[in-house]
């Protein structure tokens, strides 16, 4: 009877501390993906004030290239750094590279966006990423997609198309650039299945960061020359801009590494009132007659989707 009774206490102790320990986890996991979703809304900041004295393209080649280095101290982080270049080979290197020209792309893209269009505006269109990641996931990996799922895809893009107005006096072929942005975006994280699950994530960073760079010095050197950095001013700025970017992924990656996805999913929304609350204050901008109802709209569709992945979960 006694040893029934201790078992049963410390088999209750061990599912509390168990409990617990999750608990503390999550927490520090959602923190952290807040954390990185506020990295995000400063190098944005960053863009637009930059913009003015510098091309998309030149902000790009500096955020990538000063990226590099957070990528390296997450390689040292996760205690993988090394002087070894075959410890960086990988089976499937050549997507690993592919990934980091797409990100370059989404980078120019989102940044030429973010100095033409409001910050909210730019980051409600960047929601629709969910929706061509569910497509994708069609396209490449066969996935079959019910009901519900295409459902939120086809009121997600006509929330898009709400924001957009195409064929309206105030449709800018600007405001399609956050979706080219948020389609190179999902194609960089859908490929991540494609990739071995002992391929770590600190390794296909450094793959995403550097071609990254390479990709954006190919696409500003053939179609600009650069402008020489006017003061120490924007040189710190510009430092700022990239660390932050950088920083950014990297708390994201560790949000998502000791979380569930599901559970995550949701915050990324959170970057649509943040980016409102930073346009309003630091630049002036109320795009309420701009934004809604379509971003009613891609909410309700994005949370159709976690709530569709819960369910297969």
């Amino acid at each position: 009877m006694l040893s029934s009774v201790l078992f049963k206490n410390a088999t209750t102790a061990l599912q509390v501390t168990k409990r617990n320990f999750i608990m503390t986890t999550n927490f520090k996991a959602i923190s952290t993906c807040l954390l990185a979703y506020f990295c995000f809304d400063l190098m944005s900041v960053h863009v637009r004030l930059l913009s003015i004295n510098y091309s998309p393209q030149e902000l790009s080649v500096y955020r990538n290239v000063i990226g590099v280095l957070p990528a390296i101290f997450y390689m040292w982080y996760s205690k993988e750094l090394s002087l070894k270049i075959s410890d960086y080979k990988i089976k499937k290197w050549k997507l690993g590279v592919l990934r980091g020209l797409i990100i370059a792309v989404a980078q120019l893209c989102f940044y030429t966006a973010l100095a033409k269009l409001e910050l909210a505006t730019v980051s409600a269109l960047g929601q629709v990423s969910a929706l061509f990641i569910v497509l994708l996931a069609i396209f490449i990996y066969k996935e079959k997609v019910g009901f519900w799922r295409w459902t939120a895809v086809i009121i997600g893009f006509w929330g898009a198309m709400m924001i957009i107005r195409p064929g309206s006096d105030i449709f800018s072929w600007y405001s399609v650039l956050p979706i080219c942005a948020a389609f190179c975006y999902a194609s960089s994280i859908i490929t991540l299945r494609s990739f071995d699950s002992s391929v770590s994530s600190a390794i296909l960073f450094l793959y995403s960061a550097v071609s990254a760079a390479a990709g954006a010095m190919i696409l500003a050197l053939g179609s600009i020359d650069f402008t020489p950095i006017k003061s120490v001013i924007d040189g710190l700025l510009i430092t700022s801009m990239a660390v932050c970017g950088g920083f950014g992924v990297v708390f994201l990656m560790f949000a998502f590494r000791n979380a569930p996805s599901a559970l995550l999913a949701p915050f990324s929304y959170f970057g649509i009132l943040t980016s409102f609350l930073i346009g309003w204050m630091v630049f002036d901008e109320f795009p309420i007659e701009t934004l809604f109802p379509g971003v009613i709209l891609i909410l309700i569709s994005g949370f159709v989707i976690i709530w569709r992945e819960n369910r297969k979960s």
